[in-house]
């Protein structure tokens, strides 16, 4: 319930409905009669949070269980801040209004780098001290999860311990140990030197860091029984892996309003700078039938009328034929739309697409990533340029009249030639349309640009790279602009400063928790909205700590720099990634996981187990 000095704010901010609760679904237990209480944060708005698939599962998988209640708690935006800080409103608890000081856990999901400071202000506005040594007491024990934390060194002042790979089974865990400690009356210390023991959790404040003079990490050492090496966890059974069988309906208009089901985890492609694709490995696959049967108990259970099928890369589903057969017996008679995300050129269907979308035709997007295919082979995308033609040839045939297509600037090994031909590709897909006989009268084509400064990524074989400079990146910007010719294009930029920061960030040690706590403390909040990201700021916030950015940023690392992430597993080999770092800089590619297992080391976490490879799959299910 709502405190009456919530109540009396509400109308004098925008969207009100951000901050009550009370939507269909959500849990409403008696804090009474339960054990933990769990404040799971976002930090970014409802409308962002609320569209994440994560918060989703583990809210619902923490509230099954009859000893825990979890809440949601999302970042307010500046009006409703600025009136929780002016009447001494501390940050609350959607379901209950309660104020999360209280609380036994605090966790935060970690799914960018921008997100930082929001952790701060989040903490700030509880009431909390923000480093984990002055929050001396067993709760409110703050953690975090998320793919950022694959490197949360930046973060690591602050939280007290971090969960490494999926949460499901480990946030059981972690509850379960949590209730004993707590009944036993155990400090912080020894509880946290207890979680570490814990398979994927990781304590930071058991590990010291000791630099190298020109300011590389020379040693990690872990300390008081903490392991060496904190591997990541993973499930092994998605068929069996707990899924909501609702959803809280949100109040408002969110980024992504619709039913979401996953298909599968980690990718078989191997894009060389795609974080994504390697911390999720290895391949994991669910059952067309239990998918189907998700994606039914959702809608029914809120109404959507859109359920999207989620992966990195859905049509490399092996049972995407049978879920599609499955779900179109109801979901045509119920008008539901099907989305696919994550489509790509070389596996698109247009009559396929046309006959999901016979509800709501949605846009299409393709992602070629480089304009030649010199480029795409360094990445390893494994896509021609007649495969993305083809793949808009069949939608303009199919009615399409508009493509997006996505591009990154400041690859490693990167030319002019190369940024050129992305505008040659884009008047190529023009003529598409052009040449297409039974093009629509009167309807012109739009095809949108939409280019992204390259970021290296821990855990990809880019890892090592250097990040473009901004000056150079704005280079590459003005000579795409240039080359440019038709007024059918259209061209969306990313802010070089937000990637940079990002690239600092992405790649930083814990001596970055300083710079982080010196922003935030000069005004940055939430940097990944341009209304409130200022580089200044932080460029100010780095030189007052005494640390020059671009050495994070723009540094090319070499074979033997110890990496802060090295003491963290995510199943994929050191020696695979540098393999790979070497086969791109050859320009060789390497083929997909179900072509050939490329020896990544990512089955060690499934008992030697890879769906990538269909005969593997196949035992697993017990089809051969």
């Amino acid at each position: 319930m709502l405190s009456k000095k919530v109540e009396d704010v509400l109308l004098s901010v925008q969207k009100p409905g951000r901050y009550t609760g009370g939507e269909l679904n959500s849990v409403m237990k008696d804090k009474d009669k339960v054990d933990i209480r769990y404040a799971f944060c976002f930090p970014d708005t409802y409308e962002v949070g609320m569209s994440h698939l994560g918060i989703k599962i583990l809210y619902s998988l923490a509230n099954a269980r009859e000893d825990t209640w979890c809440e949601r708690v999302f970042a307010p935006w500046a009006d409703m801040e600025e009136k929780m800080r002016e009447n001494g409103i501390r940050l609350y608890a959607l379901e209950s209004g309660d104020e999360i000081s209280s609380f036994d856990i605090i966790g935060f999901t970690l799914q960018y780098e921008m997100s930082y400071t929001a952790v701060l202000n989040m903490l700030d506005l509880a009431g909390l001290p923000l480093r984990s040594s002055e929050r001396t007491d067993l709760a409110p024990l703050v953690i975090a999860g998320g793919p950022c934390v694959c490197n949360a060194e930046p973060m690591a002042d602050f939280i007290d311990l971090m969960l490494l790979g999926e949460g499901e089974e480990v946030t059981n865990d972690l509850i379960d140990l949590l209730k004993e400690h707590k009944q036993k009356g155990s400090s912080k210390a020894d509880f946290l030197r207890a979680a570490a023991q814990i398979p994927g959790v990781y304590v930071p404040s058991l590990y010291d860091v000791s630099y190298n003079d020109d300011g590389t990490v020379q040693r990690i050492t872990a300390k008081d029984g903490a392991p060496p090496r904190v591997t990541k966890r993973i499930v092994s059974d998605l068929d069996n892996v707990f899924f909501p069988a609702d959803f809280i309906v949100p109040s408002i208009e969110i980024i992504h309003d619709r039913a979401v089901a996953e298909v599968f985890r980690g990718c078989i492609r191997g894009c060389r700078f795609c974080q994504a694709g390697y911390i999720y490995r290895p391949i994991r696959e669910k059952h067309a039938d239990v998918v189907n049967r998700d994606c039914k108990n959702i809608c029914d259970s809120t109404g959507y009328d859109e359920v999207s099928l989620c992966s990195l890369s859905t049509s490399d589903y092996t049972e995407l034929e049978p879920l599609l057969n499955a779900m179109l017996d109801w979901t045509e008679k119920e008008r539901v739309n099907i989305a696919l995300p994550s489509q790509r050129a070389d596996r698109f269907s247009a009559q396929l697409t046309q006959r999901l979308s016979s509800v709501r035709r949605s846009g299409l997007t393709f992602a070629p990533e480089a304009g030649t295919q010199r480029l795409r082979d360094v990445i390893n995308k494994n896509i021609t340029e007649e495969e993305i033609l083809r793949a808009c040839r069949q939608a303009f045939e199919a009615g399409w009249t508009s493509v997006k297509l996505y591009f990154m600037l400041g690859l490693p090994t990167e030319t002019d030639e190369d940024i050129v031909a992305i505008a040659q590709m884009a008047q190529k897909v023009v003529d598409e349309f052009y040449h297409n006989p039974n093009k629509p009268k009167g309807k012109s084509v739009s095809v949108n640009i939409s280019v992204a400064p390259f970021v290296p990524k821990p855990f990809t074989p880019f890892q090592w790279e250097a990040q473009d400079t901004k000056e150079e990146l704005l280079r590459k910007q003005q000579l795409l602009i240039s080359s440019f010719t038709s007024k059918k294009i259209s061209l969306s930029r990313h802010n070089t400063d937000v990637s940079f920061l990002e690239g600092v960030l992405a790649r930083g040690d814990r001596r970055l928790s300083a710079v982080i706590e010196a922003a935030w403390r000069k005004g940055c909040k939430l940097d990944s909205w341009s209304e409130f990201f200022n580089i200044d700021t932080w460029l100010e916030s780095f030189a007052a700590c005494g640390f020059d950015p671009a050495f994070y940023a723009n540094r090319v690392r070499s074979a033997e720099e110890t990496l802060p992430w090295d003491h963290l597993d995510y199943g994929v080999t050191k020696a695979h990634l540098a393999r790979e770092q070497v086969r791109a800089h050859e320009g060789v590619t390497t083929p997909h996981c179900r072509v050939r297992c490329a020896g990544c080391g990512a089955n060690k976490l499934n008992g030697g187990e890879c769906d990538a490879l269909y005969q593997s799959y196949a035992r697993q299910k017990g089809q051969g």
